[in-house]
């Protein structure tokens, strides 16, 4: 690993992603929870189909429902309303002692931990711990469906808190911090993937993270950077608009212009395109195995953006004397969609460096 992700990776620890003045960082405690009856989904979001999760591997098992364990617990992760983390655990009932590989998986924007269940399901039926979590102010910690939204306005007028992004991350942290414990999780197999909003979270979690020791990033990784310079963050700026506006009425302007995009990078999310924007970020998750999945066609994440961080990434791998370590995958004329290949090619990878065994 060369200096410059040395230090991206070491400034990302450091910080912890949060403003720590005004904060009480508290121990991690465990809150038992239910199971959500009804989940919540906000904005204008369409559901859809759940076929291409529901085409995930998953191990032919006789009465799998009876046999299936699931948790449902809060872990306490800092002081206030959102420092409460929602997690769903699933996994097989099983008598033996032996400890298994776990895989956090993150939502997308405006969804929660329910909506992955049938990621979840297939997982755990090939022997994998299946953990899932709600993002700040998704799911549990949504009191309506435009939370999200007005807690993105509230960091741009406020600069307390960073919703994006950099807040989630804290939490997977001090996930991160109770996965190692539990007795029947490897602390050395843990992975971490998540699609869109959730890519993101597991792509700056792993950088930030080590005990994140496979990553897998679905149609989540993108240069800010180079989203600014090359007029290309409008489909980016699209999906949390209304932050935008209201910061675009706050400077004056009569439309949203690299200007406006810019300065609400820097106040809700800093250092988001500059130290760990993808090319210093990307890179620093070497040696660690990373599989990134893209679509070619992505207008939120621009492929163009990526060939500096990847290319970077490459190197990193092969200094550091595993460039089988590293793929990037993709997909011709796909958008910014998870394909159920995408799903199939994020299975395998797991299966590759972290799979169960003796299952």
């Amino acid at each position: 690993m060369d200096l410059r992700c040395m230090r991206a990776q070491h400034l990302l620890r450091v910080a912890g992603f949060k403003y720590e003045q005004g904060r009480a960082v508290v121990p991690v405690a465990v809150e038992i929870g239910k199971p959500v009856k009804n989940p919540m989904y906000q904005g204008n979001t369409l559901l859809g189909s759940r076929e291409v999760m529901e085409s995930c591997p998953k191990e032919d098992i006789d009465s799998f429902k009876d046999g299936l364990l699931e948790e449902n617990i809060y872990l306490i992760t800092e002081e206030g309303e959102q420092g409460r983390l929602p997690v769903l655990i699933l996994s097989m009932n099983k008598s033996d002692q032996k400890k298994r590989p776990a895989i956090v998986f993150i939502h997308s924007s405006y969804k929660c931990k329910e909506w992955l269940r049938p990621l979840l399901e297939a997982y755990a039926s090939r022997g994998y711990i299946a953990v899932s979590i709600d993002s700040r102010y998704h799911g549990e910690r949504a009191s309506s469906t435009t939370t999200y939204q007005e807690a993105l306005i509230s960091s741009w007028k406020n600069g307390d808190t960073m919703p994006f992004i950099f807040d989630t991350v804290w939490d997977l942290i001090k996930l991160a911090d109770y996965l190692v414990q539990r007795e029947d999780v490897d602390p050395f197999r843990i992975g971490i993937t998540g699609e869109s909003l959730g890519g993101m979270h597991a792509w700056f979690a792993a950088a930030a993270d080590h005990r994140y020791s496979v990553v897998v990033p679905i149609i989540g990784v993108q240069g800010f950077q180079w989203a600014m310079d090359n007029d290309k963050w409008q489909a980016r700026v699209d999906s949390i608009r209304p932050v935008f506006e209201e910061a675009r009425i706050d400077l004056g302007k009569s439309i949203i212009d690299k200007e406006v995009v810019e300065k609400v990078w820097d106040r809700i999310a800093p250092g988001l395109a500059s130290q760990f924007d993808s090319p210093d970020t990307i890179p620093a998750i070497a040696p660690r195995p990373q599989l990134i999945i893209h679509g070619g066609e992505d207008p939120r994440c621009p492929l163009a953006g990526l060939h500096i961080p990847i290319s970077r990434a490459e190197e990193a791998y092969k200094k550091a004397g595993c460039p089988e370590n590293f793929k990037f995958i993709t997909e011709s004329g796909i958008g910014h969609q998870m394909t159920a290949s995408m799903v199939k090619a994020a299975s395998d990878w797991f299966d590759r460096f972290l799979k169960p065994i003796h299952y």
